[in-house]
C-alpha cells in the first residue's frame, strides 16, 4: 500500500468515531507558508542529566530547535536542530542509562558547542521547554546566556486541565493530539514539543502557541507571608499558599504567586488577617524573564 493509501484508511477510521488514529511525528520543515509580517524566532529546548540537583548532577545531553513563529500561534519554519551529547566526567548512573538510553561510550569526549548555542540565541526572542522549572536552572547554570531570555512552559504555561486533559506529561498530550514519538530522546522531544504547540487546543479553540505565549507573558507576583503565626498555616494553605522550606536562598516561609489584580487584595488580606497590623510583606515581580529560574525557584 502506499502512503496515500494508508492516509485514506486512517481517515475512514477517524470518520467512523469507533477508532482513535495516531500519527507518527511528522519529520518536517514547515508549518505553514511564509507570513507577510517577520516572523520571531523561538527555541524548543530538552536535555537529559545525570540526576536532578544542578548543583551536582552535569548536562549530558543538550537538544535545541529553532522555528519562526508570530504571536497569533502560527508556526512557520524549522531554522536550525542542534543536538550534542556531553562527558559529565563520570560513569553515568545506572538509572540514568536506563532512562535515557545514553550510554558512558556515547558521551565519552563529546562536549556542546558553546559558539553555537550563542548563534542561537542571539536570534531567540523565547526559548520553550516542557517542564522549564528543570531545564532553565540546568541551562542557566551551565551557559549564562540562556538568562537574559524569555521563557515559556509547554507543560504548565497552557492550561491542559481547562482543555480536557487529564496529564501533563509529553507523550500523553501528544496521544491525545493524535500523534506518536520515541521518547527520552532530546533532539524527538523538542520535535515533539514544537509539533504539540502548531495544534489547536479543543475547547477554547485556541492555538496552543498562542495561550503559552500570553501566559508568559504576564506579569505576577510572589508575596511572601514571613513570620506568620504557625496557627495560620491551614488558612494559608488553604488560599494557595506554598511552604518553601529556605534551602534554595529563599524565605523560609509560605508564599504565593498571584496576579497583578490581586496583589492589593491579598496584601490587605495578609495584614488584616493573618498578622494583624500593616506589616511591610516582601514581594517579588516574576516575568518571562525570571520565571522557572533559580533566581525564584531556587537551585
Amino acid at each position: 500500500m502506499t502512503a496515500d493509501r494508508f492516509e485514506e484508511c486512517a481517515e475512514l477510521l477517524e470518520r467512523s468515531k469507533q477508532y482513535r488514529v495516531l500519527r507518527k511525528l511528522p519529520d518536517t520543515n514547515c508549518y505553514n507558508p511564509p507570513p507577510k509580517e517577520m516572523p520571531q524566532v523561538g527555541v524548543y529546548v530538552d536535555i537529559e542529566t545525570t540526576g536532578l540537583n544542578p548543583g551536582v548532577d552535569k548536562i549530558i545531553e543538550l537538544a535545541m530547535v529553532s522555528f519562526e513563529f508570530l504571536s497569533d500561534g502560527r508556526i512557520f519554519r524549522i531554522l536550525d536542530r542542534y543536538d550534542a551529547f556531553n562527558d559529565p566526567g563520570f560513569d553515568l548512573p545506572e538509572g540514568i542509562v536506563k532512562l535515557t538510553g545514553i550510554t558512558d561510550e556515547m558521551v565519552r569526549g563529546q562536549s556542546i558547542d558553546v559558539e553555537h548555542i550563542r548563534s542561537i540565541l542571539d536570534k531567540t526572542v523565547v526559548v520553550i521547554a516542557h517542564n522549564a522549572t528543570f531545564d532553565r536552572v540546568f541551562l542557566e547554570s551551565f551557559f549564562p546566556e540562556f538568562e537574559t531570555k524569555a521563557w515559556a512552559c509547554s507543560m504548565k504555561d497552557i492550561p491542559w486541565a481547562e482543555e480536557g486533559f487529564e496529564g501533563t506529561k509529553l507523550e500523553y498530550l501528544a496521544w491525545r493530539c493524535g500523534f506518536f514519538f520515541e521518547g527520552h530522546h532530546a533532539i524527538t522531544d523538542c520535535a515533539a514539543g514544537i509539533h504539540l504547540l502548531s495544534k489547536t487546543l479543543p475547547k477554547s479553540g485556541d492555538p496552543a502557541l498562542k495561550r503559552m505565549l500570553d501566559s508568559a507573558r504576564q506579569k505576577e507576583y510572589r508575596i511572601w507571608a514571613e513570620g506568620s503565626p504557625y496557627e495560620a498555616k491551614d488558612v494559608l494553605k488553604s488560599r494557595g499558599y506554598r511552604w518553601n522550606s529556605g534551602e534554595n536562598r529563599q524565605p523560609r516561609s509560605w508564599y504565593n504567586d498571584i496576579p497583578s489584580e490581586r496583589l492589593k487584595e491579598e496584601i490587605i488580606f495578609l495584614q488584616t488577617q493573618i498578622y494583624g497590623s500593616e506589616v511591610e510583606l516582601r514581594v517579588d515581580v516574576i516575568t518571562a524573564f525570571n520565571r522557572y529560574s533559580s533566581r525564584v525557584t531556587g537551585p
